[in-house]
Parts: C-alpha cells; sequence; structure tokens
C-alpha cells in the first residue's frame, strides 16, 4: 500500500510537472510578444551612460524588475483566487494598451515631429560634456524611468501568463507566474546587457593588437550589427505588440475568434499555398485588429489629454 502511495505520489507530481511546463511553455509565447519591445526599450534606457557604467545600470534595473515582479505576481494570484472575474477585463486592458504602445511608436513622429527627439539628444550630449553636472544623479534618474518602464511591462507580461493558467490549480498558477517572472527578467536583461555591450566587444576585437583578419573583420560585423540589431528588435516588438495585443482583443470580444477561425478556413482551401495562408491569417488579422484598437485608443487619449487642458486653461 505505502509503494502504491508513493508510486502515486510520484505520478501525481510528474503530472503536475508536465502542466506546469505546457502550461509555462504556453504562457512563454504569449509573452514573447512583449520580450521584443521589452529589450530594444530597455537597450535604449541605458542609452547615454558612461561605457564602464552601463552593466551596473543594467544590473540596477534588472534587480528594480525583480522587486516589481515580487508585487505584481502575488498581486495576479490574488485576483485569480478572490476576484478571476477580473482576469479577462484586465487582459483586455493590457491587449488594449499593448495596441495604444504600438500604434504610439508608428504615430510618435507624426504627431511630435522629429526635432522633440533631436531636442532630447542634444540636451543629454550637453549633460554628458558638462562637468558640472552630477553624472551619479543623472544615471540614478535613468535607473528609476527604466524601472517605471519595466513595471508596465511586466505588468502585461504576468497578466497574460495568469489569462493562460487562470483554470489551473493554485499551485500551479504560483510555479508558472513565479517562472515566467525569473525566466523574463533573467533573459531580457542578459540578453540587454549583451546588446549594450555589442559595440564595445566589436571595438575591442577590431582594434586588438596583433588580431588576424578574422578577429577584425568580427569585431567590424558586430560594430556595424550592433545598431541595426536595435532597429530590428524596435520594429519586430512593435508588429509582435499588435499581434499580441489584436489576439488578446479578439479572444475577449464575443464572435471575433469564430470570424478570424472562419477566414483561415477560407483561406486554407486556396489551392498550392492554402496551408500556409491557414497558418498566418489569423496573426495578420490578429495584427490588423492590434493596429485599429491601437488608433482607436490613441485617439481617444489624445482628444482626452486636449480636453483635459482645455478644461485646465478655462479655470
Amino acid at each position: 500500500m505505502a509503494g502504491t502511495s508513493l508510486l502515486a505520489l510520484i505520478d501525481d507530481i510528474t503530472t503536475i510537472l508536465d502542466d506546469v511546463a505546457a502550461m509555462s511553455k504556453v504562457a512563454a509565447k504569449k509573452t514573447a510578444g512583449v520580450l521584443g519591445d521589452d529589450l530594444a526599450l530597455n537597450a535604449q534606457q541605458v542609452a547615454g551612460v558612461n561605457a564602464d557604467r552601463e552593466l551596473p545600470v543594467v544590473w540596477a534595473v534588472a534587480l528594480g524588475s525583480m522587486r516589481n515582479k515580487a508585487i505584481l505576481v502575488p498581486a495576479a494570484l490574488a485576483i485569480s483566487a478572490f476576484a478571476p472575474w477580473g482576469i479577462t477585463p484586465l487582459l483586455m486592458v493590457g491587449g488594449a494598451y499593448l495596441c495604444f504602445e504600438g500604434f504610439e511608436k508608428i504615430a510618435h513622429p507624426l504627431l511630435h515631429g522629429g526635432h522633440e527627439d533631436e531636442h532630447h539628444h542634444a540636451e543629454l550630449a550637453a549633460a554628458l560634456a558638462n562637468p558640472a553636472v552630477d553624472m551619479v544623479a543623472l544615471e540614478k534618474d535613468k535607473i528609476k524611468g527604466a524601472v517605471r518602464t519595466d513595471f508596465i511591462l511586466s505588468a502585461e507580461i504576468i497578466v497574460i501568463a495568469l489569462g493562460t493558467v487562470a483554470d489551473a490549480p493554485f499551485a500551479q498558477q504560483v510555479t508558472v507566474l513565479a517562472g515566467i517572472a525569473v525566466a523574463m527578467t533573467v533573459g531580457v536583461y542578459g540578453i540587454v546587457a549583451a546588446i549594450v555591450k555589442m559595440d564595445d566587444a566589436g571595438l575591442y576585437l577590431a582594434q586588438r593588437p596583433g588580431a588576424g583578419a578574422f578577429t577584425v573583420g568580427l569585431g567590424r560585423f558586430l560594430l556595424s550589427a550592433a545598431p541595426k540589431l536595435m532597429k530590428f528588435l524596435s520594429v519586430a516588438g512593435t508588429l509582435a505588440m499588435f499581434m499580441v495585443g489584436g489576439g488578446i482583443l479578439t479572444h475577449g470580444i464575443p464572435g471575433a475568434h469564430d470570424v478570424i477561425h472562419h477566414a483561415a478556413e477560407f483561406m486554407g482551401a486556396t489551392p498550392g499555398a492554402g496551408a500556409l495562408l491557414k497558418a498566418v491569417t489569423p496573426s495578420l488579422l490578429d495584427a490588423v485588429a492590434g493596429v485599429v484598437a491601437g488608433a482607436i485608443v490613441l485617439a481617444g487619449v489624445t482628444m482626452a489629454g486636449r480636453f483635459l487642458r482645455l478644461f485646465k486653461r478655462s479655470h
């Protein structure tokens, strides 16, 4: 009897671990949509920091990210335990925010013009060149800003992950959310550290005394690839935000998911390329829905901001 009970316990544990692994994989896939933009955004946060301080700044932001998740994971679990009806609305809000954030990035040059970004970069360059500027304070401000940004992105990741395990037992929810929180933090900031030091590594290899042609060529490749990688991550991250955010919204809006499913089946009947079209149609339609939702939310936020400014002026 004892042996049978032990085997049953082992089987239960194995089943739970399999379930956790499967749910973690699903959660990781869904939260990966935020990852591309998260990488580019966090790498940009250390722009303007002295090269020898880049890694300490990334480390400080990573610690802040872990503190953020230490708050967000228990909060998400509490919602799941005491107000599970709130998960879907939170997912919808998170999806809408993702779409808004993505569309705002696209519309930013049109709404604000390039002169604002040029002015910001000029101010930063002047601050770095001015010996009277407190660089420690500037660094702390950058860290605080990056941690605030991380809180929003981490909230999106945790809410999306929570949606994948909403019907699972509480112990599995804890395991999956904690695993996703740690994996995303280590993964994001490990890659961010590699990205921000990529150009330094390239410069070192290219100027290394006695380096062979291969080493010099690799160094030059890293130097030229670093800015291109940042651009790629930014573009891919924006597209992923539309796809993930739009997917969350279409799954939450009654009937929308069925329309996408029927569209995919229709495209699947296309001779020759049917299988490919069937596979990509849901993602493309989710992205289109994300772009439309982002435009609507941005328009609403812009109009609300204008009305608020007019209200303040009149009073």
